[in-house]
């Protein structure tokens, strides 16, 4: 029995038979105040915190707390989102009216105090610091306790009183308000509808906490990397103009990403990353980080410097966008950006009009560097939008198809001197949903930008007919190849319903749809769903950008289509949008799709689609990426003809499948390998908003099996032996009813209620970390099912 067993009683007595009520909180243990918690931290406390405390949170809380959408906004990521503590006010908010007031970790506010004074509520004791009142004075201790008390679940499935769904509504409690909570929701203790900690993972907790939480502040730099961070805050702030609006382009596309500074996967200098921030003070002197809405926002400052902060957050899978900062990276970027002449004779400022318009605000930069610029990283570019804020909930990612492939225009094919020109001369006039601010009405701005969109793409069909067009091949000489080495040549991107994944390669079998991305295209990706996207906007905004998402969509849908048969592509995209009404996107398209060009492409089938796919696997052969082949895993051969075979299988019982069941493979009951399986469900369109169930079509569900993890938020964990794979294989395959599939969790599953869930996350963690070491974090289970 634990040592501070007696401490707990000690609670239990306090809080039970004393019931303190708030206002006797403050006369019995005095008023709230985080200068109460101010005090040293020991070097044996901060060997405590990192090497007991912090995996705890890590591994046990961090996997639903952290993000926008941790749960009462509570990040336990950071030593700083402890302190902050949580809100009652909700950052995906589909229905406000108004944009509220930013609440960024590290950004929108600088100490507790000002926290506090956003309505932010502490969940360490702020009051009296003494071992029993720091447990009484704790929301994190009352929670894990809370959870404790409730004892193993007795029933594989979660009763009606939890509620798991993705807009379920918060509780929230503040201390002063959780012995209400506690006997309103008896059962609501965290690890919320997860098996409790086990008792030494709870004895940790409980001393820490008992001892008032402390936390240590972050490590220095070691000083060979505080020198890589002064080479490249150096690099990003060259006095002339040309050099800054160079170093603008970049931050405004870079923001979100974890920086590395060395190319060294399991050394010490992988703890940190950096962020590359906007501040008002220049390299050497503490950064005074710029806080805007967006990465364009008038800074307010006469000078803007760029400099690199340490993340402080543990690595979370779901916003983790890595990108290494080394020699031949600024070797690449000097090639593409300083070495090539132009000139900049004054800067574009920060207008909304010039700022929101990439196009506008880079026009002195050559599009052929910009283009080559976001190639470089396209999977990068595209995960921007994938793992930014935007990415979150049904409504926000049912613009887009449950899998296909992405492939880009070659830039030195592509932009000659006359179509660059033409097309930046077009794109001038392309406004996004950013230009309305956060606050937008969203039917009049729709029909203004679809107007835009109209011209546009007319314009476009006018180019490719014409004579600068007509020497613009329509053949495969037209689709970059990575330079044969670069990897970010083709994408594949999933869907998961309510979030996304992209991975390089051409993951999968023959997608139903795909893309060919130009510049303009992915740039305004960029500025429409991460830069321009803003996640405290009111409904308006978040509607418009949604919608305008669908003309980036069918852009992409038609420059692949001109690659085809001129003959095929109505029929094609009209299969693409089976049920669905043609005449606003004739409108708006209609120029586009008859472009009188023949494709260039020799075929030789009559499947052209699916010869087009193969041609572009042979020509993208060299930098393809194959590390989600299942041929790359441990399994036999038999196994992964199981597995294959499964994934020929089209309807039946595949429509009771989640979205993404991650599955882990063991011999003997030892850890060996993990496999995703990829739900895909089909659809007649994905042209409707909020009735996406009528354009469901199960019976051409479809499924996809790759080595690893793929999917930041698994829906279902499974433990699968190597001998019964064969067995598990067919058991899926042969799914009819949702008893079959419950018949499936009961012999493989590793439901919410299993008590070897935490053995099987962290496995799953531990392989994950060992396959894709820069590219794996912490996986996020607020999406877990319960049936």
């Amino acid at each position: 029995m634990s040592r501070w067993f007696p401490l707990f009683c000690l609670f239990v007595l306090v809080s039970g038979c004393a019931a303190y009520a708030t206002h006797q909180l403050d006369t019995v243990f005095g008023s709230q105040d985080p200068v109460n918690r101010v005090s040293e931290v020991s070097p044996e406390e901060t060997a405590f915190y990192n090497e007991q405390v912090k995996p705890i949170l890590d591994t046990r809380c961090v996997s639903c707390h952290a993000c926008y959408d941790a749960p009462c906004q509570l990040k336990l990521t950071a030593p700083s989102g402890i302190e902050r503590g949580g809100s009652k006010d909700l950052v995906y908010d589909g229905t406000r009216l108004l944009a509220s007031s930013p609440s960024r970790l590290f950004i929108d506010a600088n100490s507790t105090d000002e926290w506090r004074a956003k309505g932010f509520h502490p969940v360490l004791n702020e009051r009296e610091q003494s071992p029993a009142v720091n447990l009484q004075g704790s929301v994190l201790y009352r929670a894990i306790a809370l959870r404790a008390n409730q004892g193993a679940f007795t029933q594989p499935v979660l009763s009606d009183d939890y509620d798991f769904s993705l807009a379920r509504e918060q509780q929230c409690a503040s201390i002063e308000e959780y012995q209400d909570f506690e006997k309103t929701f008896p059962k609501w203790g965290m690890p919320y509808g997860l098996p409790a900690l086990d008792s030494k993972e709870f004895d940790v907790l409980t001393r820490w906490l008992a001892k008032g939480g402390k936390m240590p502040v972050a490590a220095p730099l070691p000083a060979a990397l505080q020198q890589q961070v002064s080479v490249w805050e150096s690099r990003l702030n060259g006095e002339d103009l040309k050099n800054q609006l160079i170093a603008r382009y970049i931050y405004e596309h870079l923001y979100l990403y974890s920086l590395y500074l060395d190319d060294a996967i399991l050394d010490d200098h992988e703890a940190f990353r950096f962020q590359l921030v906007r501040s008002a003070t220049p390299p050497g002197e503490p950064v005074a980080r710029i806080a805007t809405r967006r990465p364009y926002d008038d800074p307010g400052v006469d000078r803007v410097y760029y400099r690199l902060l340490p993340d402080a957050e543990v690595k979370v899978q779901k916003n983790h966008i890595p990108m290494t900062l080394d020699d031949a990276r600024y070797a690449r970027w000097q090639s593409i950006f300083y070495e090539t002449q132009f000139d900049v004779t004054q800067s574009p400022g920060y207008d909304i009009d010039v700022a929101t318009n990439p196009f506008k605000a880079f026009r002195d930069i050559p599009a052929r560097a910009r283009y080559r610029f976001l190639l470089d990283h396209s999977q990068n570019t595209i995960m921007s939008f994938i793992k930014g804020p935007v990415c979150r909930g049904q409504v926000a990612v049912n613009v887009i198809n449950e899998q296909f492939w992405v492939y880009f225009i070659d830039p030195d094919v592509a932009y000659n001197k006359g179509s660059a020109d033409y097309l930046e001369d077009q794109v001038q006039n392309l406004d996004l949903p950013a230009i309305g601010s956060s606050n937008t009405l969203p039917l009049a701005s729709w029909v203004g930008f679809s107007e835009q969109q109209k011209s546009y793409l007319s314009a476009k069909a006018a180019l490719i007919e014409g004579d600068v067009g007509s020497r613009l091949p329509l053949d495969l000489s037209v689709i970059w190849d990575g330079d044969g080495e670069n990897k970010n040549a083709a994408l594949t991107i999933f869907r998961h319903f309510d979030n996304a994944s992209v991975v390089q390669g051409m993951v999968g079998q023959y997608p139903k749809t795909a893309w060919v991305i130009d510049y303009p295209l992915l740039e305004r990706i960029h500025y429409l769903l991460v830069a321009g996207f803003d996640v405290y906007g009111n409904v308006g905004h978040q509607l418009v950008t949604r919608l305008y998402m669908d003309f980036l969509r069918m852009e992409g849908e038609m420059n692949f289509l001109l690659l085809l048969p001129k003959e095929d592509r109505e029929s094609i995209r009209a299969f693409w949008y089976r049920d669905v009404s043609q005449t606003i996107k004739n409108y708006i398209f209609d120029d586009y799709i008859k472009v009188n060009r023949q494709s260039q492409v020799e075929y030789t089938s009559g499947d052209r689609q699916s010869e087009l796919y193969e041609k572009l696997r042979e020509r993208l052969a060299g930098v393809l990426n194959h590390g989600y082949d299942l041929e790359q895993s441990k399994l036999s051969l038999r196994q992964r003809e199981a597995l294959y075979k499964l994934q020929a299988v089209r309807g039946g019982g595949l429509s009771f499948l989640p979205n993404v069941s991650t599955v882990l493979v063991t011999q003997q009951g030892v850890p060996l390998e993990v496999v995703s399986l990829i739900h895909h469900k089909a659809h007649a369109n994905i042209s409707s908003l909020l009735d996406e169930e009528g354009a469901r079509l199960p019976k051409e569900d479809g499924v996809t099996l790759v080595k690893g993890v793929l999917g930041d938020y698994p829906n279902g964990l499974m433990q699968v032996e190597e001998s019964e794979l064969v067995d598990w294989a067919n058991q899926v395959a042969s799914l009819a009813t949702s008893d079959d599939y419950s018949a499936l969790l009961d012999s493989f599953g590793v439901r919410r209620t299993h008590p070897n869930f935490w053995f099987v996350s962290d496995a799953i963690r531990n392989l994950n970390t060992i396959d894709r070491p820069r590219e794996s974090g912490i996986l996020d289970y607020n999406r877990l099912e319960n049936r």
